[in-house]
């Protein structure tokens, strides 16, 4: 085998090949996200912190935040009124209510108290190098968010923010949990004026430099990445509010639209936004259609057989609630992923990736190209007849939660074939071979070897007997693919650079049959790429090749401050 073709099916590694040790290709921690870090221009020093140039937020915070004092006040009244409260009345008397009302109003003036504090002790400022942040009221911390570490920026607008226009702006950088940065709240123009500024510098535009604002009506041009069959037109003439048409998509260039010139301007304050290009939005009818034809919809019509079940065997409805936490759990993940895939957009811009979404809570998500470290395409059972698809992606500072997962790290919530192929090009818009939509579609429904692929063999079946034939693997120029599930189809691409360690594993009944499972770990992340029972000898020159691979793609790999002027 070699390391510039895909491996084909039983393959056999050179002799005395072995596999190579999973931190053969690990990066140090907290470097994920940026392996090209060796090339990247050292910082300037620091101006002391006295001498920064420090801002507060929004005087109207503490009022935004107070009242979650209150919500929980209530929630804790609530949920024990018809036990606590009631034997306090009883004690009490008719002053009762009385006492519980002032007791809400002193807890609700503390909260609100606490809020000003904190918010009169909060500071920020920003340099060409790095957000700085200072906090806390009893225990005081300031933290460094560095711009060439800078993974993402967030806009979000819960719903009492975005009432009286104010937003909260969320910096995600490479590191463990707990390494983004929040700037709440600022006014909704200012939040964007600053993401826009902080996107600049993390792109390497200093003061001195910004984005020449494009002429209105006019967007970049450039060349399409790869595509079989007719191209739908120009996304340059594409409305705001339209949706692609079906057929082979258009594939806009990112590296097009990161090409602005630069002009000097010191006025930092004064620079525009940078213009957009918008790609595709997701209709809500469509949205609310798959939030019911998903998996959930399946354990909540399982939960409620369960319930009539139980009620008839036992006689009594009372029995009933003993499901009732997990049928609001199913109820409370299916509202959260409607709720926050409605309105869903996206664009691309010269700061990045630009996604917007969100019904009660409106978030404007804007992730800089080359942060993406993988990305997964699926589709439920439920979705085959509509050949609808989801896309999601890793992203380095982002968490890994259920709730974060159906938020930060979703590219496309549902949308059509053409729509995942059009996602997927906007983060990897070369896959390093020559017919790439053959390519993933050969990944997304195909069961065969042909093209290429390395698939488990069929002595698998005894340990998958159901989706032994999807489990396969191929190499690109630029990426590593790999595709599997029957129930549920899934094909991840994670970009050779990206790669962050190597591993595999081996039960005993699979040593016994010769086979191995193969395991790429990137960032944390909804995405886990992993293709199980593999040839071993397949398996293991496939270890070798990839960490020669990674080590080669890191190498070469340039700046991640993709506007940096030579």
């Amino acid at each position: 085998m070699t390391a510039d073709r895909p491996l084909p099916a039983g393959a056999v590694p050179p002799v005395g090949a072995a596999a190579t040790p999973a931190d053969a290709v690990a990066t140090p921690a907290g470097a994920a996200a940026t392996p090209a870090d060796a090339a990247a221009p050292a910082l300037a020093p620091e101006p002391p912190a006295d001498d920064l140039a420090w801002r507060r937020m929004h005087p109207v915070t503490p009022a935004v935040k107070g009242w979650k004092v209150l919500v929980a006040v209530l929630a804790v009244l609530a949920w024990n009124a018809a036990d606590d409260v009631r034997q306090l009345a009883e004690l009490l008397g008719g002053r009762a209510w009385l006492v519980i009302v002032g007791a809400i109003v002193l807890i609700t003036l503390i909260g609100f108290g606490y809020s000003a504090i904190a918010w009169r002790m909060t500071r920020f400022a920003v340099t060409d190098d790095a957000v700085h942040l200072r906090s806390g009221v009893v225990f005081r911390q300031q933290r460094q968010a560095r711009l060439d570490r800078l993974q993402a920026v967030d806009v979000v607008q819960p719903l009492l923010a975005r009432i009286i226009g104010l937003s909260e702006l969320r910096l995600e950088v490479a590191g463990g949990a707990g390494s983004g940065v929040s700037l709440a709240f600022l006014r909704e123009a200012e939040a964007e004026q600053l993401r826009a500024e902080l996107l600049a510098r993390a792109a390497g535009l200093h003061r001195g430099g910004r984005p020449r604002p494009a002429v209105a009506g006019s967007t970049p041009a450039g060349p399409a990445a790869p595509q079989a069959g007719p191209a739908a037109p120009p996304l340059a003439t594409t409305a705001p509010d339209a949706v692609p048409a079906t057929g082979h998509p258009a594939t806009p260039d990112p590296d097009a639209a990161l090409s602005l010139p630069v002009e000097p301007d010191e006025d930092w304050a004064a620079a525009p936004v940078a213009p957009e290009r918008p790609v595709y939005e997701v209709p809500v009818g469509r949205l609310l259609l798959s939030t019911l034809l998903s998996s959930a919809t399946i354990w909540l019509v399982v939960m409620l057989g369960g319930v009539g079940a139980l009620i008839v065997s036992t006689g009594r409805v009372g029995s009933a609630f003993a499901l009732l936490p997990a049928l609001l759990g199913v109820v409370s993940y299916s509202w959260t992923r409607f709720n926050r895939g409605a309105n869903f957009r996206a664009a691309i811009s010269p700061d990045g990736i630009r996604l917007r979404h969100g019904l009660t809570e409106s978030r404007a998500q804007t992730v800089p190209p080359g942060r993406v470290q993988a990305v997964r395409v699926t589709q439920g059972l439920l979705w085959r007849k509509q050949d609808w698809w989801r896309v999601e992606v890793n992203v380095a500072g982002y968490g890994s939660t259920g709730d974060q997962a159906q938020t930060e790290n979703v590219l496309l919530p549902v949308g059509t074939r053409d729509e995942a192929l059009l996602a997927l090009w906007l983060v990897l818009p070369d896959l390093g071979t020559a017919d790439p939509r053959a390519l993933v579609d050969a990944g997304l429904t195909g069961r065969e070897a042909d093209g290429g692929w390395a698939v488990a063999p069929r002595r698998s079946r005894w340990l998958d007997p159901v989706g032994w034939r999807r489990h396969g693997v191929t190499v690109t120029d630029r990426a590593l693919v790999l595709r599997s599930g029957v129930l549920v189809r899934q094909l991840v691409v994670v970009p050779h650079e990206r790669t962050q360690s190597l591993q595999l594993a081996q039960g005993p009944l699979q040593r016994r049959l010769g086979l191995a499972s193969f395991q790429l770990h990137s960032t944390p992340g909804p995405v886990a790429p992993r293709v199980d029972h593999l040839d071993a000898r397949v398996a293991a020159g496939l270890l070798d090749e990839q960490a020669a691979r990674a080590r080669t793609a890191r190498a070469g790999a340039g700046p991640e401050q993709w506007m940096r002027r030579a």
